[in-house]
């Protein structure tokens, strides 16, 4: 009989042992689900603090019990409080080591959650806390221009909440200003806002663009183009991705492409003065490639052929500007590359001219006429460009040339010690 009492009260020590760690247990979840009312309701710091300080105390003793340490609801517990140390302490040692007692404790609470998922919403709230902090995180190291760390903030965060899509966008950001001293992220950076543009992400058009520069910085203009036009195709309203579409598009040779493009685009929006120019500029490009042609030709035939569609284009190019110029009479690039367009045919005629032998007066006469008159067609332009801005080099380069072509070589000197001042630039 005593034998039997004596196992009697040794089970009921037993008992009151286990009873007493589950109360931690119990007291742990209490005290936490007290702070998190607190919280919620913002009722007090002070007493939020003293319930969450509690809380620890009673998760602490409980993760360190062989009746409760292995519980799923223990580590679920100590994650969800531990990721609350993280936002309510104000030293960074502190938070940097909850962090990690967190994020250890619920990848365990995760793995031992699996089957019955009984502490899946505490679990997932507590992750998104830290992914919060991860958040706040990057913004800081962004802001201080760490971007490479930034990204990896940004990316934890992404990764807690994957169909967020400003988890998308701050990870995209972030990668693609990391690209520029370690190009691998760029990689990190098109695949973010490659899923942005897959999203309901509200500003499409300004990914459009980023992308295409992100794509320009790898120096993968096909693809640049490629999202350009895609761009466009979903927003023709957007005259920043459209510009971006045609100034890739004559970076790479495709002007025949865009003459339909940007005709089109003015028939939508015929008061663009934008639109104009750049089909001004297209018809330029195409014109400068017969020159280039031009000079590697040695056939005489070939080479006035060829003349002839450089002149057409330049003629071409002239009327659209002239169109952007009537639009907006202060368009400083309009005046500048209509007065060039005007001019440069003007340049070939006095050059050919100045060819002919010497047994061809009349002609040379005649010729001289024709490039005097096309000199001075394109000198209000030339000259309003220099007006608009008298510091540009280019601008007074043309300037000159006009002067020389008229034979006005104290003009020309004038203009040649303006360009001087400005260190040849």
């Amino acid at each position: 009989m005593k034998i039997k009492l004596l196992m009697t009260g040794l089970m009921g020590l037993v008992s009151v042992a286990a009873f007493a760690q589950k109360g931690e247990l119990n007291n742990a979840k209490e005290k936490y689900d007290s702070y998190s009312v607190e919280k919620a309701n913002k009722i007090t710091k002070v007493q939020g603090a003293k319930d969450l300080a509690d809380a620890k105390t009673s998760i602490d003793k409980a993760s360190v019990n062989e009746k409760t340490a292995s519980l799923p609801l223990t580590f679920a517990l100590k994650g969800a409080i531990y990721s609350s140390l993280v936002s309510q302490d104000t030293i960074p040692a502190n938070k940097a080591a909850n962090f990690t007692i967190a994020e250890d404790a619920l990848k365990k609470a995760k793995s031992l959650d699996s089957v019955k998922q009984e502490n899946k919403s505490m679990i997932h709230d507590a992750n998104l806390a830290l992914a919060s902090y991860q958040f706040d995180l990057g913004r800081e190291e962004f802001q201080n221009k760490k971007f490479e760390d930034a990204y990896k903030s940004f990316d934890y965060y992404r990764q807690i909440a994957p169909d967020d899509t400003l988890a998308l966008y701050v990870t995209g950001i972030a990668a693609a200003n990391a690209g520029d001293a370690n190009p691998k992220y760029y990689g990190y950076a098109i695949s973010s806002y490659n899923k942005l543009l897959a999203s309901t992400y509200s500003n499409k058009p300004a990914i459009y663009y980023d992308l295409v520069s992100i794509y320009l910085a790898t120096k993968d203009t096909v693809n640049a183009l490629k999202t350009a036009t895609a761009g466009v195709a979903q927003y023709p309203g957007d005259n920043n991705l459209r510009k971006r579409e045609i100034e890739i598009g004559l970076q790479s040779g495709k002007q025949d492409i865009l003459v339909s493009k940007i005709e089109s685009a003015i028939a939508a929006d015929p008061k663009n003065k934008t639109l104009y120019y750049y089909l001004g500029l297209t018809y330029s490009q195409i014109a400068e490639g017969y020159g280039n042609q031009q000079k590697k030709t040695k056939v005489a035939a070939d080479k006035a052929a060829l003349e002839t569609k450089k002149i057409d284009n330049y003629h071409l190019a002239a009327e659209q500007y002239h169109k952007s110029v009537d639009l907006d009479p202060d368009y400083f690039e309009a005046n500048l590359n209509l007065g060039y367009v005007i001019l440069n045919p003007a340049i070939d005629e006095y050059n050919a001219a100045n060819q002919l032998p010497t047994s061809k007066q009349k002609e040379y006469v005649a010729a001289l006429a024709k490039s005097k008159a096309d000199f001075d067609a394109a000198r209000p332009y030339l000259q309003k460009a220099v007006d608009l801005n008298p510091k540009s080099y280019e601008a007074l380069n043309n300037l000159k040339t006009y002067y020389l072509g008229t034979q006005n070589t104290a003009k020309a000197n004038d203009i040649q010690k303006q360009m001087d001042a400005l260190g040849g630039k």
